[in-house]
Order: C-alpha cells, then structure tokens, then sequence
C-alpha cells in the first residue's frame, strides 16, 4: 500500500446493515411458493433497485399493483413497512466506525438507498452521526457502479479518490470504484475488514 489512506467510505447494505427482502415478507407469507413468487417475480431485488436509482414508490408501487393484482397486499407492505427487511447491524461492523471514529478518522458513505426509505431508516441508525458525509443514490438519481456517483461523492467528500479507502460487499461497486482510483475493500465480513483496517494503520 503506497497511499496513505485518509478517509473511509462505507457502503450501508450488507455492509453495516443486515438486508434481506424475506425479513419482511417471511413474517407476513406462510406459504413457501407463495413466497417464492413474491421474491423471485414480484418484489425482486431488481425491481427495488429502481427505488434506489431514483424512482418513486409513488410510481413503482401502482404500476406494480396493476402487473400482478394478486400480490398486492405484500407489494403495499413493501413500501409501508422496509425498515422490516433491516434486521440489524451486520455483526462486528459497528464497532469498526466507532474505532475508525475514535481515532479520527473521516468517515463517509456511498450508499445505493432509495430516498424514501433512507428518509425513514435514517432517524433509527445512530451510527451515521458519526459520518461527514452520506451520498444516497435516491436522492442524487446516481447508483452505484455508474462512475459518476464516484466522480460526485468524491467532489462532495472533497478528498482526492486515491485517498479513500471505499468498502463495499458488490463486487461490480468495488470494482468500479477501483477503476476510478479508489482503495477498495471487498466485504464479506468485519474481521476481514478489521485485518485490512489495522494493516492500513487506521485501527
């Protein structure tokens, strides 16, 4: 590692945050296909990554309804209870920042969170007071790995990219961020991410 590392930016999803659709929907649908259907066809990931992009449930939600009449109930809960599909923290992930934190380090994000739902979740997760900056892809209609929520997040963070240690578990992100200069991190887990941390002398 040449470059010393200045600050670290964390993706939120999966990363310091548990997130998985079926925590909401297996509470709420008892009959395996039926759930199946749900996640793999109705509510999929893909089509929630609209919402991250910029969409609005307001348009999503309706349009979806009208595709598949049946699953409206789950579709509305989508949109009416998300924080259910949060957990928790990914474990060992939060007491990374708070050491990070404790140290001085400059800590950002490059979350892809859709406004609406970042706008809720975000009054429940005191850990991002300890943050300069959040980059929501919902809110700027940038989501990662386009290069230009990099190119933005850097301008906003106001740090030189080669300075950045950026983590992320998508590996698609990761590499575009390494493809723009960035120091990455592949997460799978926070010991892992401690090993890197403390190699790096930010720990």
């Amino acid at each position: 590692m040449t470059m010393q590392t200045e600050a670290v930016v964390f993706d939120v999803g999966r990363v310091l945050y548990q997130w998985h659709l079926r925590h909401l929907f297996g509470k709420l649908v008892t009959d395996p296909a039926r759930l199946d259907m749900l996640l793999g066809e109705v509510v999929t990931e893909e089509w929630h990554f609209e919402h991250d992009r910029g969409r609005t449930l307001g348009e999503m939600v309706p349009e979806r309804i009208a595709l598949y009449p049946d699953f409206e109930p789950e579709i509305r809960a989508y949109a009416a209870r998300f924080n259910e599909t949060i957990p928790g923290p990914v474990p060992g992930s939060h007491a990374l920042v708070e050491r990070l934190d404790a140290r001085g380090v400059p800590l950002y994000a490059i979350t892809n969170f859709g406004a609406e739902f970042w706008a809720g979740f975000r009054p429940t997760a005191p850990i991002f007071d300890r943050f300069r900056a959040i980059v929501v892809s919902g809110e700027e209609k940038l989501a990662k790995p386009d290069p230009a929520i990099f190119d933005l997040a850097a301008r906003r963070f106001g740090r030189a990219p080669e300075a950045m240690l950026f983590i992320d578990d998508n590996r698609a992100n990761v590499d575009a961020a390494a493809a723009h200069g960035w120091q990455v991190h592949h997460f799978s887990r926070a010991d892992l991410l401690e090993a890197d941390l403390a190699e790096r002398g930010l720990i």
